[in-house]
């Protein structure tokens, strides 16, 4: 799954988070911050994926946004042999798992504190998300954090 998310800053200045979810061990397994949300921020997300999972040939879902509906990112796609998949119109809903992780981060990081600059937040973010993918337990993930989780059933 794939998402962006906004940040505000306490200077009147936005930051964007894109990431990709691996719902096979709700890792993140890829991410990007930027101060645009625009098409090289969810392109450079897919391409750090792709260096790191080389050989991965996913069912990549997102919503209608205008960045996974462009056709610049479906030949992105076509490239890795990955088959698209997007929400339905107006259903939000169907990218759940991704927008439960951004409740996670923002609860967990972003709510608790106030972010002057962007170095700050992208900071916080890094620290976050490898605390989330190492340490941060989950009952689906039978009491094991993702990658522990990702390790204990390849290893299985």
């Amino acid at each position: 799954l794939t998402d962006v998310t906004e940040f505000k800053l306490t200077n009147g200045t936005k930051a964007y988070l894109s990431a990709i979810l691996d719902l096979g061990d709700n890792s993140i397994v890829s991410y990007v911050l930027g101060t645009s949300n625009n098409n090289k921020l969810v392109f450079d997300t897919l391409d750090k994926a792709v260096i790191t999972n080389p050989t991965a040939t996913p069912l990549f879902h997102s919503d209608r946004g205008f960045q996974y509906t462009s056709k610049s990112f479906k030949l992105k796609l076509d490239a890795i042999n990955a088959k698209q998949s997007m929400s339905r119109v107006g259903r939000c809903i169907d990218n759940g798992p991704m927008e439960g992780f951004w409740g996670i981060l923002k609860s967990e990081m972003y709510y608790l504190e106030k972010f002057h600059t962007y170095e700050q937040l992208e900071k916080a973010i890094d620290e976050y998300i490898e605390f989330y993918n190492t340490k941060r337990i989950q009952k689906k993930l039978k009491g094991m954090a993702p990658l522990e989780y990702r390790s204990h059933t390849l290893a299985s």
